[in-house]
């Protein structure tokens, strides 16, 4: 299946939409997505903004939601902004929005403090035996 956004004229996802392989043409992205919509303005009508979207996020970072955006210039679907962690910094290759700090790899248990846009640690719960 082939999985397709529509988008408004702010280039906001308003629906998603999924058509079988042969409507593409049974070609591979990017070639099958003039194909898919194509056949997506003979269904629904001249006017409308399609791009073509990936269910496993094998492109356009990750598979979108109505009410995300779409960015020309990323080529690439932009998740909504958490507006309660205003540092968070735009992941270009998947879409989403990260901490701006990496997460610490030495395996034990953190949490994002936004005050001071740091990891903190936090003392596993479980008590040892």
């Amino acid at each position: 299946m082939a999985h397709f956004a529509r988008l408004d004229e702010n280039n906001t996802v308003v629906s998603v939409h999924c058509i079988n392989n042969s409507n593409t043409g049974n070609l591979p992205f990017p070639e099958s997505e003039s194909v898919g919509v194509a056949f997506l303005t003979a269904v629904h009508g001249a006017g409308k903004t399609w791009k073509q979207c990936s269910f496993n996020s094998n492109f356009r970072g990750h598979y979108p939601g109505k009410g995300e955006q779409y960015d020309a210039g990323y080529d690439l679907f932009i998740a909504v902004r958490p507006m309660h962690l205003p540092s968070y910094v735009l992941d270009t290759a998947t879409g989403y929005w990260v901490p701006p700090v990496p997460y610490p790899s030495d395996g034990r248990h953190y949490a994002w403090n936004e005050q001071l846009v740091q990891w903190d640690y936090v003392a596993d719960s479980i008590p040892a035996l």
